[in-house]
């Protein structure tokens, strides 16, 4: 059966019986490990027609098993778990990119679902959800004590229909309330723009689209500017981008490395790990990389970030990423049904796991929240922006400069206000390209 590998955030198990003959002292120990487990069937059975039987209610069988099956699983970590035939489909449409929801991607600690990232545009974006937030209640029902399947069940229904979802933030003294409608989520992979002379590379998730994405994306970019040398670095933004195919990491990362060593896996056994490695090209052509992340960057994206920063390639700026450092494996199973399984750890190319961990960014920035500011206040901003020498009455007029060298300074001096405008709508994107900018003046090493 066909396997897939991923590195995004859930998990999937399955389990092998195998029989084997041995000789010797271990025969009886493992006839006692063998009856042991046949017991606990028998008691699994035990308890399955008691509840067929007796239970309140009249139960379907087969939801019972699958319960079973579901929990098995779970009990191992949080991103291990059974996919009914429907969410195993889901799951495949949502690799290809489109699939129905709210457009956010979820994990559970202490018993409530925690939000990894909501997906740039999608109506959890758009309501203003946030990486870190809490979901302690859906449409008034409380989804502590549930499994994550099942409060991701209650939140999914019809395009078009609202949802009330109960947040817990932190930094907000109580809980609120947010409404949202549901609507059929179309995920652009890669988003591209130019910021004065940087190229914005925006990955929203690692699906089938987007490596082809990134590539044409930069191209055109690339293009609109003039060529290679008219771009001063690029932009690699990774935040809130919770992860994806491990193939797709494997291939945005080595688009920007000429050599060496990506990402390693290493599983319960020796022999199943595997090391992936950099072949020749940079589509970057060795300008500056700054790569974006925040504690929504997760598994695919802490892929690319690690590598890129091992191997010295990017300045990584942000805060620190969320520390998926697991495998899952996507197993199909008889009834079209499918399990997600972890069944490995990766390491990036210095050895080090961040599992739990995260991604330390080498210049940490923060995100500073946005308090809107009184009238008095941007008025005196305005008047400190502006006021200069040239405002004074009586100066002396500057002799030196030709009126084409003026024009040229006044020009550079706009670039820089509009650059410094961003700061206001995404600090951290202007920090990251401010680092692009100053690297830019350095110039070559002589």
């Amino acid at each position: 059966m066909k396997k897939f590998v991923m590195a995004a955030l859930g998990g999937t198990v399955a389990g092998i019986v195998a029989t084997t003959q041995i000789a010797g002292p271990l025969l009886a120990q493992e006839s006692t490990k063998s009856g042991s487990v046949y017991e606990q069937l028998d008691l699994f059975g035990d308890i399955f027609e008691r509840i067929r039987a007796q239970y309140v209610e009249e139960v379907d069988a087969s939801e019972l098993i699958e319960a079973a099956i579901d929990g098995m699983l779970t009990s191992l970590d949080p991103h291990s778990s059974y996919l009914s035939p429907d969410d195993a489909e889901q799951m495949r449409v949502q690799t290809r990119g489109e699939f129905g929801g709210l457009g956010i991607e979820v994990t559970q600690e202490d018993g409530f679902v925690k939000v990894v990232s909501p997906i740039d545009g999608t109506p959890a974006d758009e309501a203003g959800m946030e990486a870190g937030d809490f979901i302690t209640h859906v449409d008034g029902e409380s989804l502590l004590g549930l499994t994550l399947d099942k409060a991701v069940e209650m939140m999914r229904g019809p395009v078009g229909s609202e949802i009330i979802i109960t947040v817990v933030r932190e930094g907000e003294t109580e809980p609120f309330d947010v409404s949202i409608i549901r609507d059929t989520i179309k995920l652009t992979a890669v988003r591209t723009r130019t910021e004065g002379e940087s190229v914005v590379l925006r990955i929203t998730t690692f699906n089938d689209q987007t490596m082809p994405n990134l590539e044409s994306g930069l191209k055109e970019q690339i293009e609109a500017a003039g060529g290679i040398d008219s771009i001063n670095g690029i932009v690699l933004d990774l935040r809130n981008n919770p992860g994806g195919l491990l193939t797709q990491a494997i291939k945005v990362s080595d688009a920007f490395l000429e050599k060496g060593e990506i990402v390693s896996t290493r599983g319960r056994n020796v022999e199943d790990g595997e090391r992936f490695n950099a072949t020749a090209g940079d589509l970057a052509e060795g300008k500056p990389i700054v790569v974006l992340i925040n504690g929504g960057s997760a598994s695919a994206s802490e892929i690319v970030a690690g590598a890129l920063q091992d191997h010295r390639r990017a300045v990584v700026v942000g805060t620190k990423s969320f520390g998926k450092g697991s495998v899952q494996t996507v197993m199909p199973l008889r009834g079209d049904g499918a399990m997600r399984l972890t069944t490995a750890r990766y390491y990036t190319p210095s050895g080090r796991s961040i599992q739990a961990l995260g991604v330390s960014p080498d210049i940490v920035v923060a995100q500073p929240r946005r308090t809107p500011a009184t009238e008095e206040e941007e008025e005196a901003s305005a008047a400190a922006r502006t006021r200069s020498e040239a405002d004074l009455r009586g100066r002396l007029n500057n002799d030196s400069l030709s009126e084409d060298e003026v024009r040229q300074i006044e020009e550079d001096r706009a670039k820089a206000e509009k650059a410094a405008e961003l700061r206001e709508q995404d600090y951290q994107l202007a920090y990251a390209i401010d680092i692009l900018r100053g690297l830019s003046k350095l110039g070559p090493n002589e």
